[in-house]
């Protein structure tokens, strides 16, 4: 048995997950954390400028390493409410961020004290579990829970708050196991007469369609996913923010799928047959929930580790509870030998589609007058990236553009906020993505706005080397909104105009290095130096403030109707 601290106990227990990196920002209520941070060097604390911010890198951390993210505010009230916005994305992703609350002193508890807000209340809804912790012995059990909790399908995240008085108090604890995070290890299988129902309606498909989606990105089931689509010649269309669930270069990768998706990919969806939903709930980003976005008399067999999932938007042929790459397996075992017949021409018809669909993306792209295109900046990103780039996004009109655009080889190596509409998500991640793959490239997308609100965070990067490429495309304005007051308010613009200081400068009065591109030629040079500068980097692109484009029309129905 071993005397320590709260604090202590709280390290030792992160330390016995195999946790390499903590993100967050100090604070009063957490100190003795953060003290015992001080001497656990094999694990590094990575200090953020803002505890939202903080929470995208280790949502970002969680979804490159597949591990739980952790992140501290050191403060209770505002240090933990400002966890909120970057919690709700987590959960929106599923992501297994871990959030470690420093909290009231418990005699403090409904005294109206300073600082004092119901955190275990604020974050319920964004999360698979907030909880307090209660007795300073209990910290060991309570982490365990932290990490069981996050780590478990369908994965999220969770938040222990943890009261000041307990983690200065000292107990008694047992020493801890070897290291290892106690998660789930996500391979269940499908039941055995699902799976022959499954592959007798894939083997009688004329018109067979894949949707992947996070089930297969998350559980890193992309080989399984192409044997089976190989085995059928099947396309393999993606939900949208996943479209680098199986490799980009593969003859039957489609792009993504649906209203923020590419007409061949969302063709395929409304003309298939038979359609295999693999890890993904066919949800708003998806489907809009219509079948504008579906062919209706499709027989679908929807694959999904959460059991509430399936059919929930769309009635079901067969539905199949379990581990997308595991049930994948499943099914090409059932489909051994099985020789595709009119699903081959099928197929070549999709490939000859698609083919034309990236020349005339080239095309478009090849037009370099100014002001620069996004067109023109997706082409040069497409040149210039290598293949092992991981590329984060945020929300917004330009980024939406590229979601589909670019190239995405290894997976994992796309990362977005699609699931919660978030701008100024994109560098904060960026920075746990490369905590993450050190040893690949990550190059963060976003729009001035975005990057206006998380660029303290170039101070984050600068502190502890981690050298990412920031494209902040430059249009001057909020770009989604600024289209819908176009497109619908009759040119009424309101707020969406947004003057930024020249970020390259800004970027170097951190210390980082600073680019500024104007002219569409130098893109590729440019962001080819910025990739091998051996800093953090900014580069600032102008782009053509009228490229806007109004992708949530559905919302304006109305608007639209009445002006006819």
């Amino acid at each position: 048995m071993t005397i320590m601290t709260g604090g202590k106990a709280v390290v030792d227990a992160l330390r016995a997950e195999g946790t390499s990196h903590v993100f967050g920002l100090i604070g009063s209520a957490g100190m003795e954390i953060f003290d015992a941070l001080y001497d656990a060097k094999e694990v590094h604390f990575i200090g953020v400028r803002d505890e939202r911010t903080g929470t995208h890198m280790a949502d970002g951390y969680a979804r490159a390493s597949g591990k739980a993210g952790i992140i501290i505010a050191g403060q209770n009230g505002p240090g933990a409410t400002n966890l909120l916005t970057g919690l709700s994305q987590a959960n929106a992703a599923y992501s297994p961020v871990i959030a470690l609350a420093g909290s009231l002193s418990s005699e403090h508890v409904y005294r109206d004290a300073f600082q004092e807000v119901n955190q275990q209340a604020v974050f319920a809804p964004v999360t698979k579990k907030s909880w307090t912790l209660t007795q300073t012995k209990r910290v060991p059990e309570m982490m365990r829970e932290a990490f069981r909790v996050a780590l478990t399908p369908r994965r999220g995240p969770v938040v222990l708050n943890m009261p000041r008085d307990l983690l200065a108090d000292s107990a008694e604890f047992e020493p801890d196991g070897a290291p290892g995070e106690r998660g789930f290890s996500g391979s269940v299988a499908g039941a055995q007469d699902l799976i022959e129902r499954a592959a007798s309606l894939l083997k009688d498909a004329k018109k067979p369609l894949i949707i992947a989606g996070g089930g297969v990105k998350n559980g890193r089931s992309h080989a399984q996913a192409l044997k089976l689509a190989e085995l059928l010649s099947a396309p393999v269309a993606l939900s949208p923010g996943h479209g680098d669930a199986i490799p980009c270069s593969h003859p039957l990768y489609a792009g993504q799928v649906g209203p923020r998706g590419n007409v061949v990919a969302s063709t395929l969806a409304r003309e298939a047959d038979v359609i295999l939903a693999l890890g993904t709930r066919l949800g708003f980003n998806t489907t809009f929930y219509s079948y504008e976005n579906l062919n209706v008399a499709a027989r679908i067999i929807h694959v999904e580790i959460e059991p509430t999932a399936i059919g929930r938007y769309f009635p079901v042929a067969v539905g199949i509870c379990g581990d997308a790459g595991t049930i994948a397996d499943q099914l090409a075992c059932a489909l051994a030998g099985h020789v595709p017949g009119a699903a081959s021409a099928w197929a070549r018809e999709f490939q000859e589609k698609r083919r034309a669909l990236l020349a005339q993306r080239d095309r478009d792209g090849e037009k370099l007058a100014e002001p620069i295109q996004p067109a023109t900046l997706y082409k040069a990103l497409r040149g210039v990236l290598p293949p092992d780039a991981m590329l984060t996004m945020d929300a917004g009109t330009l980024c939406l553009q590229a979601t589909d655009v670019l190239n995405y080889q290894q997976p994992p190596a796309l990362f977005t906020p699609l699931d919660f509409g978030l701008v100024g998500f994109s560098y904060a991640c960026g920075l746990g993505v490369k905590l993450a793959c050190p040893e690949r490239t990550v190059v963060s997308l976003m729009g001035d706005g975005g990057f206006g609100m998380t660029l303290g965070e170039i101070g984050t990067a600068v502190s502890h080397g981690i050298n990412t490429v920031c494209i902040v495309m430059n249009n001057g304005c909020w770009g989604a909104e600024k289209a819908y007051q176009r497109d619908f308010f009759d040119g009424r613009y309101l707020g969406a105009d947004v003057p930024n200081p020249p970020y390259d400068k800004v970027a170097q009065l951190f210390g980082a290095a600073g680019f500024a591109v104007e002219r569409a030629a130098d893109i590729e040079g440019v962001v080819a130096e910025a990739l091998v500068c051996g800093k953090p980097a900014i580069v600032e692109v102008k782009v053509d403030p009228d490229a806007l484009y109004s992708f949530r029309r559905d919302s304006f129905k109305h608007r639209a109707q009445r002006g006819k």
